[in-house]
């Protein structure tokens, strides 16, 4: 059956996600420089024909994905209603999804096609609902489920994620989100399948029990 996926969520040795003031020069806050500089490098190190173990989680967290869900947060810097319907993403004309996007947001707009087959949905729908449109747009493949924190905590209080894999990386925030707090019953429903490691970033899959 096709499954929800989380891949390349990234926290730092003392679990946050993000850090703190969140904005447009700084999508990830402060506090947290070079939280993703493993994935860059393995992004890199694939595009130059290396290999290796970061290299092959991004691999992993491209194969069989037919739709994405995402919060606000992560298209956007804006909080709020939307000033205008001119912001259209953090990655250009031609985004790298090249499927259906859903977007969990209070302040709807429109949908918004893109270049290469991408297409934003804004939707105030239970998470279910979402899920559910989801799953029939990617046609039998899985879907990824990407941030900010909070909307992959409500996916994991619900039990609905199937694979989560976390990257932490050697850094210390001290304040921001932390990804696995305030979780109650929800993280009881997962155990570790597998742990690996790089130089740059140990990688936990885990897996609903």
């Amino acid at each position: 059956m096709p499954e929800l996926r989380v891949h390349n969520l990234t926290v730092t040795l003392d679990g946050f996600a993000t850090g703190t003031d969140q904005r447009l020069g700084a999508p990830f806050g402060d506090g947290v420089d070079g939280l993703h500089d493993w994935m860059f490098a393995a992004m890199r190190d694939r595009d130059e024909g290396r290999s290796g173990i970061d290299v092959d989680q991004i691999e992993r967290s491209e194969r069989n994905i037919g739709a994405t869900i995402m919060g606000r947060n992560m298209f956007g810097p804006q909080r709020g209603p939307w000033p205008d319907e001119s912001w259209q993403g953090w990655w250009g004309e031609d985004p790298p999804y090249h499927h259906d996007v859903f977007v969990h947001t209070h302040h709807l707009r429109p949908d918004l096609p893109m270049a290469g087959g991408t297409t934003f949905h804004f939707t105030d729908e239970p998470i279910e609902t979402v899920l559910d449109r989801a799953f029939e747009a990617a046609k039998g493949r899985d879907v990824r489920l990407g941030g900010g924190v909070a909307t992959v905590q409500r996916y994991l209080r619900a039990g609905l994620v199937d694979e989560l894999h976390l990257a932490v990386v050697p850094l210390l925030a001290g304040r921001g989100e932390r990804l696995l707090d305030n979780l109650g019953e929800g993280v009881e429903g997962y155990r570790v399948a597998e742990m690996t490691a790089s130089p740059a970033a140990v990688h936990a899959r885990l897996v609903r029990r």
